[in-house]
């Protein structure tokens, strides 16, 4: 039996954004095919970063979202509105925002696994930073028949440390050393141009360090020492253990105070269940990212990440492929993975923290309140998949009485459902449930 003591008069700080994603919804297209508008707008999305979005037709594909596919040919008047093809991410965007989500703008290129195109290095650093100018000023100021968004996080690249099995990096045509170059160019450009704004990067695959020569470490040291500009710093990582996600979080923070940047937040903007990259472990992680042990993973990681010195955790990908956990491909249908969204909107909805022992004997919890109401969000999951069942009690204290606590499960058979009510008149209360493995569990504790 595992006991987790909720002190419910406790507080904490406000829930963070731990159910931000990777792309925005999908609505019919010509056909008037099957569409995810209402549930993805449903779960609340706080941000939807947009790489990769040019990867799928739905969005606009090949022309959609990448500094190479808006600005084509890199020799033409950055000045000129007529060099820019802003109308298929025109479109991408507007769907984002009448889903009430906020666009995080990935200002760079996609992964490219074979031709190398938009990954080479800029030829020439400072236009390319003039350019971005002018994407911003058309989705914030209006410019080029533009609009007002106040997009406020621009992101410069994305894993810029990448390599492949056989040593190519995929993101990055470059020199470590041409990209700390680059990096500091364009960010400080762009913050002399956008003070206001959150200039930042650059989504490495992760915050380690690797020695004075990484280019992780050399770029932490330019931002420092004041030859490069960074407002957020954001990172990327993909695994299979939360205990290792909860040391990411901390070295990332670790990274930057040691530095003396204690106030640049940082951001994982990119994670999922992997297991391996390769063969079989690449297949199994598939499969796990679309099922149940794939959803409890996610409920792990944002409850971890709630207690843990994150400050954003971005999903990755909402858009239509084979690592979108949330939405089944072509039919749009829920997934098991959309659930720990719908369960964390609840103690978005609520607002304030409180703490608990969030990570005890593979059962990982997040609790909020809004002062008079409460709910908690639990989940079994060690990566050993003949893990035994568990019974967890909660007990409660501190409450305010008379409290009605209902339940809800998501497991093989239930998505999310009501499985039982039960009234309490005293301010301390036990709930015992039994938590198989991969199992999730949302109690709300309402006042009556």
């Amino acid at each position: 039996m595992t006991e987790l003591k909720i002190d419910l008069s406790q507080r904490g700080s406000a829930i963070k954004p731990m159910n931000a994603v990777n792309n925005g919804p999908m609505q019919g297209g010509v056909r008037k095919s099957y569409n995810n508008f209402d549930t993805y707008k449903a779960l609340n999305i706080p941000y939807a970063r947009n790489h990769d979005a040019s990867f799928f037709t739905g969005y606009g594909w090949e022309h959609t979202v990448d500094v190479h596919r808006i600005f084509k040919n890199f020799d033409a008047d950055e000045n000129d509105p007529a060099s820019y093809i802003f109308e298929p991410t025109d479109k991408y965007l507007k769907t984002i925002y009448e889903a009430g989500t906020k666009v995080f703008y990935r200002l760079g290129a996609s992964i490219e696994h074979g031709y190398k195109y938009g990954t080479r290095v800029p030829k020439d650093f400072a236009k390319w930073a003039r350019i971005c100018e002018h994407i911003i000023r058309h989705y914030n100021e209006g410019w080029a028949n533009g609009f007002h968004y106040d997009i406020e996080y621009w992101e410069i690249w994305n894993e810029p440390d990448c390599k492949n099995s056989d040593g190519s990096n995929p993101c990055w045509q470059g020199t470590d050393d041409e990209f700390i170059e680059f990096y500091g160019v364009v960010s400080k450009y762009l913050k002399s141009k956008f003070p206001n704004l959150k200039i930042g990067g650059p989504a490495f695959c992760n915050p380690w360090h690797h020695g004075d020569k990484d280019i992780k470490t050399k770029l932490l040291d330019s931002v420092a020492e004041g030859k490069s500009y960074m407002d957020f710093y954001s990172f990327h990582w993909y695994g299979c253990r939360i205990e290792d996600i909860i040391a990411t979080y901390r070295e990332g923070r670790h990274q930057l105070d040691k530095r003396g940047l204690t106030g640049v937040p940082t951001i994982l903007n990119e994670w999922n269940y992997i297991r391996g990259w390769l063969d079989e472990n690449w297949n199994y992680s598939l499969r796990t990212e679309r099922n149940l042990k794939g959803s409890s993973f996610i409920a792990g990681i944002m409850c971890a990440g709630q207690h843990e010195p994150i400050d954003m955790l971005m999903y990755y990908d909402a858009r239509p492929c084979g690592m979108n956990g949330m939405f089944a491909n072509e039919t749009y249908e829920l997934l098991k993975g959309y659930y720990p969204f719908a369960m964390f909107n609840e103690l978005v909805q609520l607002g304030t923290h409180i703490p608990t022992e969030y990570a005890k004997d593979d059962i990982y919890s997040c609790a909020a309140t809004d002062g008079e109401n409460y709910a908690v969000m639990l989940t079994h999951f060690n990566d050993n998949d003949s893990t035994e069942s568990k019974p967890v009690t909660l007990k409660f204290e501190g409450g305010k009485t008379p409290v009605k606590v209902s339940t809800y499960v998501l497991d093989g058979e239930r998505d999310l459902e009501l499985t039982r009510e039960e009234e309490f008149g005293a301010g301390s209360f036990d709930v015992t449930l039994d938590m198989p493995l991969f199992t999730s569990v949302l109690l709300k504790i309402e006042k009556i």
